[in-house]
């Protein structure tokens, strides 16, 4: 691939990692799908290769993403219901304050859903903290799954 090409792939790949942290845009699609082009273009059995291990670290990271935060919020108590209502109202806010919409109405949501579980805003809150907490975890687990193949792609690009 030329180097043009290879600069686009890796801004392609940047902008996945970035949709990742700020969830504008998907992230872990556009770098499969960045690095799915690039193996395409090379045609070579390393392009594959590299494609195959993005792929399965992608895929890996994509399960324990919703896996193990999960599990941390079944531990600490949080029903399946304050977080979806809580993604709901993280999506409207998104719309209303554009980025950081995102994260406050998230965190109202939670909190409304659990306000008449608990009875007080203490432990409503705590609710919150547990259930951002996991949201968190699970950013960071797509982020790291998402950099590993994105550092197998830039690995391979130097090398060939």
């Amino acid at each position: 691939m030329s180097g043009p090409g290879e600069l686009l792939v890796g801004l392609v790949v940047l902008i996945g990692l970035i949709g990742i942290v700020v969830p504008i845009l998907p992230g872990t699609i556009l770098i499969f799908a960045a690095i799915g082009v690039w193996a395409f273009i090379t045609g070579t059995a390393t392009g594959w290769t590299v494609f195959g291990i993005a792929t399965a670290l992608l895929v890996i990271s994509g399960v324990v993403k919703y896996t193990w935060p999960g599990r941390k919020l079944k531990d600490a108590g949080v029903p399946t219901k304050s977080i979806v209502i809580g993604g709901i109202l993280g999506i409207v806010g998104f719309f209303v304050i554009p980025v950081l919409g995102l994260f406050l109405g998230f965190l109202l949501g939670v909190f409304v859903a659990e306000l008449p579980r608990f009875g007080n805003s203490r432990d409503a809150w705590r609710s919150t903290v547990h259930a951002t907490k996991a949201v968190g975890l699970s950013i960071l687990v797509e982020l790291f799954g998402a950099l590993l193949a994105s550092g197998v792609w830039v690995g391979a690009a130097v090398l060939v």
